[in-house]
């Protein structure tokens, strides 16, 4: 049987056809779609179908908002994508929706160890929970509990929930997003690329935490998107930009403080899985000490914690085949 897979996000949507005979890591077809380009997913999957000319009996989506009784609402995007309109349209006999950290979350079962980088080994129990976050637009959740003899994913909301500083640092940021009329300060608006780092940088820019160099001044205010010039001000091999520096400090101990609240939540003895863009582009700075000491510093919690594995996901396509696992075998 053939499964049509998908991972729908805001600025690419990537379609593949999956068989049962062949497995979850290995693809019949796949393309990318810039998804601003097309008025719904429909109009993909059928464009998709005509290129590919590969049966499809069911479907199977990742798709980048929360999944509501068979809908989903896509983050910047003027898309509904509905269960009953995908399987009217098409005759398909079955299609799943799923939160895309929830694909991200069935991606781990099927891992190869290329696919995976492990900062802390930790002492891992057998079949406990997992944990899942992914940073990239914004602050992705979700967790993995084991019934029935194998994993079910979970999706989650928890990004949204309200952002807890340590330290005075942290605590002159939240007065600061406070100050721009934001009552509600989320982990998601301090902890993502969207909006976390530009909202770090401005703050730490505003205490004069250390001089903004004009020639980032000039990129800055040119770049319709900030995060990726400040990324690479950071970590310019050759003359780092203190300022970025320390902002890409400030969200890694974020970061990690929010990766030992779900933790805790979910009780993942399991481990701790980081995916998203920004994960991979930021190894370096995860792999010191800072960055594990904000997820264990939890008081009493402290040893519990340090025996959670932890590990960076480098395959930029675990959605695709988190949602190709759960597509194949439900």
């Amino acid at each position: 049987m053939n499964v049509l897979i998908g991972d729908i996000g805001g600025t690419k949507t990537i379609l593949a056809v999956f068989s049962t005979e062949a497995g979850p890591r290995k693809p019949l077809a796949e393309k990318s779609y810039p998804s601003a380009g097309y008025e719904s997913l429909e109009a993909i999957i059928a464009e998709f179908l005509m290129e590919v000319h590969l049966p499809v009996q069911q479907a199977c989506f990742g798709v980048a908002g929360p999944v509501v009784d068979g809908s989903a609402q896509i983050t910047n995007l003027p898309w509904v994508i509905s269960v009953e309109t995908i399987k009217s349209n098409f005759k398909w006999t079955k299609v799943a929706l799923l939160n895309d950290l929830e694909a991200v979350a069935y991606a781990i079962s099927i891992l190869e160890p290329e696919d995976v980088l492990t900062l802390s080994a930790g002492e891992p129990v057998r079949d406990g929970n997992v944990a899942v976050l992914a940073p990239g637009t914004g602050l992705g959740e979700a967790f993995l509990t084991y019934q029935g003899g194998r994993y079910r994913a979970h999706a989650s909301e928890g990004s949204h929930a309200s952002f807890a500083p340590a330290g005075k640092l942290q605590l002159g940021l939240l007065e600061f997003i406070h100050a721009q009329g934001h009552e509600h300060v989320s982990f998601e608006r301090v902890c993502s690329g969207g909006l976390g780092i530009p909202n770090l940088y401005a703050y730490l820019k505003s205490i004069q935490y250390a001089e903004e160099p004009a020639w980032l001044t000039e990129k800055l205010a040119t770049s319709a998107d900030p995060s990726p010039v400040i990324f690479n001000a950071a970590q310019d091999a050759s003359h780092p930009c203190d300022l970025a520096v320390a902002t890409l400090d400030l969200f890694v101990a974020i970061l990690g403080a929010e990766a030992g609240n779900l933790a805790l939540k979910v009780l993942s003895t399991g481990g701790i899985y980081l995916g998203g863009g920004i994960s991979p582009r930021i190894i370096n700075e995860l792999k010191r000490p800072g960055f594990l000491e904000s997820i264990r510093s939890k008081g009493r919690f402290r040893d519990l914690l340090t025996k959670m594995p932890v590990h960076v996901i480098l395959n930029s396509k675990a959605g695709l085949l988190g949602a190709a696992v759960y597509g194949l075998s439900s």
